[in-house]
């Protein structure tokens, strides 16, 4: 595989915009570009590392970025002053940042999001294949397993969480030519397995909980992104593991070992696997796959 530089965008001028009389809201770019999720990662960084008095809440996104505010601490013009000095200030070319490398076991087509994404034929493109062949098809691609080896192919980096308690959004790391796309359903499904792998757009997610949801379904992993009661050990500091920033490297197991890794999540006693790695913005635009076999292998 040609190792393609990726190339930095050019980003417009942020616009800065009040959210009621308590939320700051920055626009980076109207579309989402590695350029523009790494921006908003690193300026929500330093906001949290310099502790700004009256910011309650700090929140990045795909390619913006909203901050909570108590208004009778700090009036909205003034956090809008100090982010815009923090802007002009960051070096994405010298800005690194400490995140985690995740494993994530993935059972692909496994029985539970089958049967769904069959029950719900009529809501999709294509009624006479599986979301996976679907999805194998309109890439190019001409077999499932060879969708499937470019999907764990490269990680995945968490862009953000939310739309439900819980959920990441993952953009995997390679360049614009070989990015995974998908639609998503025609019409969303009203029922969606917890801990399914979906892909649409070019994000994949993990749903936490069981609910609608209209991504095309590809597997189930066996551990919970989402600990409401916070009773697993990674859970201690908050009831969602992953965070904007982490690195997912989805990992392919059989119903077998599926099967031990849940039993030991439901008795309490399951642990992520995962590395503290240092991620360089600079190092991975230069030479995405390299870079991404280096990170790799340090839970390989």
């Amino acid at each position: 595989m040609a190792n393609e530089r990726i190339k930095p965008v050019d980003l417009p001028e942020p616009r800065y915009e009040y959210g009621a009389d308590d939320h700051v809201f920055v626009e980076l770019a109207e579309a989402m570009s590695f350029t523009a999720n790494f921006k908003a990662m690193a300026i929500t960084q330093q906001v949290a590392e310099r502790d700004i008095e009256g910011v309650v809440e700090n929140c990045p996104a795909n390619a913006s970025y909203m901050l909570r505010i108590d208004p009778e601490v700090i009036h909205p013009d003034d956090l809008i002053a100090e982010l815009r000095e923090l802007e002009a200030e960051l070096d994405l070319e010298e800005y690194e940042w400490e995140t985690r490398l995740i494993d994530v076991p993935v059972l692909f087509q496994d029985p539970w999001t089958h049967e769904t994404l069959m029950e719900f034929r009529d809501r999709h493109q294509d009624a006479d294949s599986t979301d996976l062949e679907y999805s194998a098809r309109i890439n190019g691609y001409d077999s499932v397993e060879a969708f499937l080896d470019a999907f764990v192919g490269a990680p995945h980096m968490v862009t953000m969480v939310g739309f439900v308690p819980g959920l990441p959004w993952c953009f995997q790391m390679v360049p614009r030519s070989e990015q995974l796309e998908v639609p998503k359903y025609v019409e969303p499904r009203t029922d969606t397995p917890s801990r399914a792998v979906g892909f649409g757009g070019a994000f994949s997610v993990i749903y936490p909980v069981q609910g609608a949801g209209g991504y095309q379904l590809y597997g189930r992993t066996p551990i919970e992104v989402l600990d409401v009661d916070q009773s697993l050990p990674d859970f201690g500091d908050s009831m969602v593991f992953p965070n904007p920033g982490d690195i997912l490297n989805y990992r392919r197991i059989d119903r077998e070992t599926y099967d031990e890794i849940r039993e030991q999540v439901e008795a309490g006693t399951y642990e992520y696997t995962y590395e503290r790695v240092r991620f360089s913005p600079e190092e991975f635009f230069e030479s995405p796959h390299e870079y991404n076999e280096r990170l790799t292998e340090v839970i390989e």
